[in-house]
């Protein structure tokens, strides 16, 4: 009962604790190994409280939230072009992200915290050209 007891206060705390959260990478890429123009990976699932780490391995891009595709009572953010970027993510809930200078040639990502509680919003979102397709894609990844 004691071991129980112990092990129990030690999952809240490594549960409660932000020191324990985690650093994620995605690297941005003029060519990656799903295309050209991507982020890599372009799905996250993580935890509240985890950072995420925007590489920019090639020219030319950032990172930046689509309105309409992060969950309430959370700012938006966007990088500078060409300069790394991390983030903690807050809030559960779905983040979709965009490179501006490439939008609409498909060069978009989904990060996943805790529950897709946003899952319905994020899906009536619009995009424009090849973004609408690689979103189906993703979409399909959320658990």
């Amino acid at each position: 009962m004691f071991l129980k007891i112990i092990s129990l206060s030690l999952a809240a705390i490594f549960l409660t604790n932000p020191s324990v959260a985690e650093t994620f990478e995605v690297q941005m890429l003029n060519k990656g190994e799903t295309g050209a123009m991507v982020f890599e990976p372009s799905y996250l699932k993580v935890a509240v409280g985890d950072k995420v780490t925007f590489l920019p391995a090639s020219k030319g891009h950032n990172a930046v939230t689509i309105k309409g595709m992060f969950p309430e009572n959370v700012e938006k953010f966007k990088s500078k072009i060409g300069k790394p970027f991390s983030v903690t993510l807050p809030v559960e809930g779905l983040y979709g992200i965009k490179c501006t200078p490439h939008y609409a040639i498909g060069m978009v990502a989904l990060i996943q915290v805790g529950t897709a509680i946003n899952l319905d919003e994020a899906l009536n979102v619009k995009h424009k050209g090849k973004a609408t397709a690689r979103f189906e894609t993703l979409f399909e990844k959320v658990n």
